[in-house]
């Protein structure tokens, strides 16, 4: 009797795999995005390069019909026609903040995801990125977004993510002419800034972006100084929690710093390498 209940047990679930098969997946938290047009051998290869396989985490797809809903203004020269870029995301503590690594991604930076991440709401988790080709990256941040929902089985709010959305486009294009690291740290700074202090006023949110960006020695034009405003001025209307977000930055701005001085640190092991190589090429050739 009891094999009996057993195999008719076995049966049900079997059936429930099969007819919901998120079901069977269901404790799982771990989430890989694969870009809609992939070909069976790049989401192949894709999940290779995540260490993860098909078994072990929950796949969603994602179309550039997708994409375009998250983004505004724009066409489909800027994102293309197909969906290749793909996602792995994978929830941490609470408090571990963001963690963001990209393969084949050209235009955007893993602080400019992270940055762009907090504003619609995504903390704590571990992201990766990638492509089989390279990518400018702008549309992977869609399917990060997707991946986190299905991760946390909570929707984000739809506002903050096309709020994102724009902000990670704002960051391409400041940075095409400052540079990455610098367009980050602006927005990073602004966004600190407004959000911390409670700035709700469009003239004191212009002076803070004007105050920052002489701070940072970049010289904005009237036109970036307004987009950056519009921007500021969505992202303090947001129904977000204002707290979850600073906290986050936090972390992303300690990230920056450790960052910045290892680079600066590998420059002077660099430097002391080159000195010490050619004073030897000169004591051998005079």
């Amino acid at each position: 009797m009891k094999r009996k209940k057993l195999g008719i047990c076995v049966l049900i679930v079997a059936l429930l795999s099969v007819t919901f098969p998120h079901m069977a997946l269901a404790g799982k938290r771990d989430v890989v995005s694969l870009g809609a047009d992939l070909t069976a051998e790049q989401r192949k290869a894709i999940l290779q390069e995540f260490g993860v396989s098909e078994d072990e985490v929950n796949i969603i797809e994602v179309s550039i019909q997708d994409v375009k809903e998250h983004l505004e203004d724009v066409t489909s020269k800027e994102i293309g026609t197909k969906a290749y870029s793909s996602a792995y995301v994978k929830l941490l503590p609470e408090g571990e903040g963001l963690s963001i690594d990209t393969h084949n991604v050209t235009l955007v930076t893993e602080d400019m995801y992270a940055n762009a991440l907090i504003t619609a709401g995504v903390k704590d988790a571990e992201v990766k990125v990638t492509a089989p080709f390279e990518v400018t990256g702008t549309t992977a941040l869609t399917g990060i977004m997707m991946a986190f929902e299905q991760a946390t089985g909570r929707p984000l709010n739809e506002e903050a993510k096309k709020t994102a959305n724009a902000e990670l486009l704002l960051m391409r294009d400041i940075g095409a002419e400052f540079g990455n690291e610098k367009a980050t740290d602006l927005i990073q700074k602004v966004k600190t800034e407004i959000l911390s202090r409670g700035i709700k006023t469009p003239e004191d949110m212009r002076q803070a972006i004007i105050d920052i960006a002489n701070e940072l020695g970049l010289k904005l034009s009237d036109e970036q100084i307004e987009q950056i405003l519009r921007l500021m001025e969505r992202i303090s209307k947001l129904d977000i929690n204002v707290d979850n977000i600073l906290s986050q930055l936090d972390k992303i701005g300690k990230n920056l710093e450790i960052v910045k001085n290892t680079i600066e640190e590998n420059k002077g092991i660099l430097q002391r390498i080159i000195d010490v190589t050619l004073n030897w090429l000169r004591s051998i050739f005079g």
